[in-house]
């Protein structure tokens, strides 16, 4: 009997949550992602030591100003990465912009051009790059336009079915809700201490978006993000892609099992019960209002990957000396 990753690898493509190297060898994915956390946490790794040197002397060669030294030092390390990582997966990496641009239409298309020049000057074609951008109303209003540029965007920090909407009203390439995070609000807000698989908030959401994205046609991908166990994964099994940790990956690889699909875009529509929606910016705000859980995890995150940033900023400083 085959194990449930090479058997989840039929029905869903496959993407590491994940800055290492070696991790994305060992379970060959097509895609990976990073992230600031993800970021931070790979250049402390001391087997990247050389590559953060090498980056952080040629940030000082670009730009002498202290100041902006930073700004594009993490622009470079964040670029050095992907670049490593787009030499040993087949498909696509995942970029992040500064997520304190998250309210910021004009600077998220700004660091998104920049982002993007730098892979094109490397010699990567925009095709295989995904600009990751938060889920916000100017988030989105930022990936509409580089959409229109053919700059692909992964819509993160997705946790509500309104963020679902305007993304695929935008056209973005590919949106990435978070199942886990979904599930810990839940889990906090109602002091249950766990919920089966087929009944998990973050795993009903997503299959949610799935369907109805199916239903009206939608080319938006659908990637299933931040699990928090291989139950969740199961249940998710023929999403369009699911980014994993290396952590499960290895718990799925390790166990065996029949793995059913369990969304298909032949019985999604059947499955959808919402009608289809139009949303401006009044209407997505106000929706995005009525879901506290959303509106809570969205300001986390946002939080969350600014402060993984800073961090990142305060390691390298003291480099650029």
């Amino acid at each position: 009997m085959n194990d449930l990753l090479s058997q989840l690898k039929q029905s869903s493509v496959i993407v590491a949550d994940t800055g290492d190297f070696d991790s994305i060898r060992k379970y060959q994915p097509r895609d990976a992602t990073t992230n600031p956390s993800l970021l931070l946490k790979a250049v402390q790794m001391p087997e990247y030591a050389s590559l953060v040197e090498k980056t952080l002397a040629d940030a000082k060669q670009e730009s002498p100003n202290a100041g902006q030294c930073v700004r594009v030092a993490l622009d470079k390390l964040a670029v050095a990465f992907g670049l490593e990582i787009l030499n040993i997966v087949p498909g696509r990496v995942s970029t992040e912009v500064d997520a304190r641009l998250s309210f910021d239409v004009d600077g998220s298309i700004s660091k998104a051009r920049s982002l993007i020049g730098r892979y094109e000057q490397a010699g990567v074609s925009r095709e295989r790059i995904l600009i990751k951008v938060a889920s916000t109303w100017e988030g989105i209003c930022a990936a509409r336009q580089l959409t229109r540029e053919g700059i692909h965007c992964n819509l993160t920090l997705l946790f509500s079915f309104a963020q679902a909407v305007a993304c695929a009203e935008a056209g973005v390439q590919l949106v990435s809700p978070f199942v886990g995070r979904i599930l810990d609000w839940h889990k906090k807000s109602t002091g249950r201490d766990s919920y089966p698989s087929g009944e998990d908030p973050g795993v009903v959401s997503v299959t949610r978006i799935y369907n109805y994205y199916k239903k009206y046609g939608y080319q938006t991908e659908v990637m299933g993000a931040s699990f928090r166990n291989v139950g969740e994964i199961i249940e998710l099994a023929g999403c369009d892609l699911l980014t994993i940790s290396p952590a499960l990956l290895e718990e799925m690889q390790k166990t065996t099992g029949s793995l059913a699909r369990k969304l298909d875009p032949k019985t999604a529509p059947a499955n959808c019960q919402d009608a289809k929606l139009l949303l401006d910016e009044k209407g997505f705000r106000w929706m995005l209002n009525e879901d506290p859980m959303a509106t809570e995890k969205l300001s986390e995150g946002i939080r969350l990957f600014t402060a993984d940033t800073l961090k990142l900023e305060k390691f390298i400083a003291p480099r650029l000396g």
